[in-house]
């Protein structure tokens, strides 16, 4: 068996280990441009860039390993009501191997005023899916009745809260995207089959900026904290210099699994764009050609007088 059948089997025993044990492990992707991404885990953020803001992002992990995860989202929201209100929408489809699991959901956000800046309390509440391929996969028993149907769940309705704070130059924030942990259920030819039960996930997220020669370099730590019970507890740490509010270099160390770098341009005061490269730090490092994310961002418009402002640092 060579080097590249030994890794399908891989990529397909990893897979089937996700999908036939209940797992208590950490599920929600990983993101290196988090702090670019808050909506996706807090709904507190919700309208707190004083614009309609749409963000892109895709993520491929592991290059070159079959099977291997790719997630993508897609994230939009707005304020209402001179900023009191904010309103969003997120949608992340996470795959690996055959299987891929569908997230859609509203986000909603009520702020007030706190000393120097806004706090936001926010209310997320959606569905989710997840669909696996598994008819599609080359077998080395064509016939095992275990591969014999796809799978297809049924949608399944969550809801989170989120609590966020922001400063023009620091921000804080807590929260849980999903409360309920449902249990996916296959309707499949052999009937009705558990799958993976959902994990309860706790994000604590923080940042800041720093001016080191003005506002021609600056410094920018950003810090992500992700808990789930019977899990290690895992953080994200990167720091990047930005030079004239336009461009961006960083580094990034995630928590026994890997480090990375990232950069960034602010084409415009309403258009931006990143890339980040991470390396595992694990065995896994031999097998794969790392990972890469890519991140675009527009503010289509700006609600403080109808001006646009300088950037946004957050």
């Amino acid at each position: 068996m060579n080097m590249k059948t030994r890794i399908k089997h891989l990529a397909i025993a990893l897979t089937l280990g996700f999908v036939s044990t209940l797992t208590f492990a950490q599920q929600d992707p990983m993101f290196t441009h988090f702090m670019f991404n808050t909506l996706a885990v807090n709904s507190g953020y919700a309208g707190s860039r004083n614009a309609l803001t749409i963000t892109g992002l895709t993520r491929h992990q592991w290059v070159g390993l079959d099977g291997a995860p790719t997630t993508q989202t897609l994230t939009a929201h707005t304020p209402l009501l001179n900023e009191k209100l904010g309103v969003g929408l997120s949608v992340i489809q996470d795959k690996i191997g055959p299987i891929k699991q569908s997230n859609f959901y509203g986000d909603f956000a009520y702020k007030i005023a706190a000393g120097k800046g806004k706090l936001a309390f926010g209310l997320k509440g959606g569905l989710s899916i997840l669909q696996g391929n598994l008819t599609q996969l080359h077998l080395t028993d064509e016939n095992d009745p275990n591969f014999s149907s796809d799978i297809q769940t049924r949608l399944l309705p969550n809801f989170g809260f989120g609590m966020y704070y922001a400063q023009e130059r620091f921000y804080a924030g807590v929260s849980t995207p999903r409360m309920l942990r449902n249990t996916f259920v296959a309707d499949t030819a052999s009937g009705s089959n558990n799958l993976n039960k959902e994990s309860r996930h706790f994000f604590l997220i923080a940042g800041s900026v720093f001016d080191i020669v003005g506002k021609n370099i600056q410094f920018k730590p950003t810090a992500l904290v992700k808990i789930v019970g019977n899990a290690p507890v895992e953080f994200d740490l990167s720091g990047s210099l930005i030079l004239k509010e336009k461009f961006s270099v960083g580094m990034m160390l995630r928590s026994g699994d890997g480090i990375g770098a990232l950069i960034g341009y602010q084409f415009t005061n309403q258009l931006r764009a990143g890339y980040s490269y991470d390396q595992a730090l694990t065995r896994l490092r031999a097998q794969n050609r790392g990972t890469h994310e890519i991140m675009l961002s527009y503010d289509f418009f700006f609600r403080d007088q109808g001006k646009v402002k300088s950037p946004r640092y957050f």
